[in-house]
């Protein structure tokens, strides 16, 4: 009796130490967190004094900071060469190389169309053109303007076409294909008002699907009549995106003061630029002058250091050694922690085609 009592006490401990043992090990287990460090990526411009563009710069003469933190290059690309990863290095205290004669030659003199086309490979482009009522008089003008632009980014990555008036319209997704892109751009039509930061704000949430270098270029003829996103929401939007905006617009933007200071800090804070255009062919030039500068980009990207800011991240880009007094630096001032920030490896769904309402 007590030898079978004995026996069913054992045989009960050893069950109850067999299966606990993985409970405790559980318990003792470090907790794994998993933690995605998203690649900031930036387009950075280098001129001179005279708005000549600056080649043959390395990783080296950039000094990158976020909010005052050095940070270590990753990543590396001018012109039309692959962006390269770059070894862990310290900034250069040395001078930025002389530009060569073949260097002085593309940053000084307007190359042609062909050259510059294979400069801007890998860049996702959206032209997004004004089809309201303000387009009655220029409209057939800015299509044509359009339309040399879009043929001169034969080495781009991808177009896409959008117009607005009061409502977006996508009439061309990204595509490699010119002839969808250039039929989108003669099918538009002029219409109602103009709801400029409502159609800007939705582009530059479409561009923030997709990695790499992002830009959009607006053709804008007048001010922002139906809009009730603020665009200082833009802006913040485009800048935590990394999306470059560029702005050609008519002087009856330029000469209404509210509209004018708008497009000068919306392209500023992103790094892009804004024109001005008085006829049809400082229009023409407007959009050739865009072309250059994407063709003279050069791509540099980092992983965040360790930072407590939860919310704006001020970035400063600048050359070794004071060069900064001779070369002038541009490129976005930074940007917001987002809950969802899209990286390298993401996979995400494309906008639908279609005019879309705010």
């Amino acid at each position: 009796m007590f030898k079978r009592l004995f026996l069913l006490i054992g045989f009960y401990l050893a069950f109850s130490v067999f299966f606990a043992a993985p409970a405790i090990a559980q318990e003792n287990t470090p907790p794994r967190i998993n933690v995605t460090v998203d690649l900031v990526q930036l387009n950075v411009a280098v001129t001179d004094s005279k708005g000549k563009y600056i080649t043959g710069l390395h990783p080296q003469d950039f000094v990158v900071t976020e909010d005052g933190i050095p940070e270590n290059i990753a990543r590396f690309g001018e012109g039309n060469e692959p962006v390269r990863a770059v070894p862990s290095a310290s900034p250069s205290d040395g001078n930025p190389p002389a530009p060569s004669e073949d260097a002085q030659k593309d940053s000084g003199e307007r190359v042609s169309a062909s050259e510059l086309s294979s400069l801007v490979t890998g860049a996702n482009v959206f032209v997004l053109f004004d089809t309201s009522n303000y387009m009655y008089r220029g409209f057939v003008f800015a299509q044509d303007a359009i339309a040399d632009f879009v043929r001169s980014l034969e080495g781009a990555d991808k177009v896409a076409f959008y117009s607005y008036s009061r409502d977006l319209s996508r009439a061309t997704l990204l595509t490699g294909d010119r002839s969808q892109v250039l039929h989108a751009a003669r099918s538009t039509v002029a219409g109602d008002d103009a709801a400029l930061y409502n159609c800007l704000l939705l582009t530059v949430q479409d561009a923030a699907h997709f990695v790499g270098r992002k830009v959009i270029v607006v053709f804008s003829n007048g001010p922002d009549n139906a809009s009730i996103v603020p665009p200082e929401q833009v802006a913040e939007l485009a800048q935590s995106t990394g999306t470059t905006i560029y702005m050609v617009s008519t002087e009856q933007a330029h000469l209404e003061p509210i509209s004018n200071a708008v497009f000068q800090r919306m392209t500023a804070a992103t790094g892009g630029k804004v024109y001005f255009a008085r006829n049809w062919k400082d229009e023409k030039d407007a959009f050739a002058s865009i072309r250059d500068d994407l063709a003279h980009l050069y791509s540099l990207s980092y992983y965040p250091k360790p930072n407590s800011n939860r919310g704006w991240r001020t970035i400063t880009v600048k050359l070794g050694s004071g060069q900064n007094k001779k070369y002038h630096v541009r490129t976005r001032a930074g940007y917001r922690l987002r809950t969802s920030r899209y990286s390298e490896t993401v996979s995400v769904t494309p906008p639908q085609a279609g005019s879309v309402q705010p």
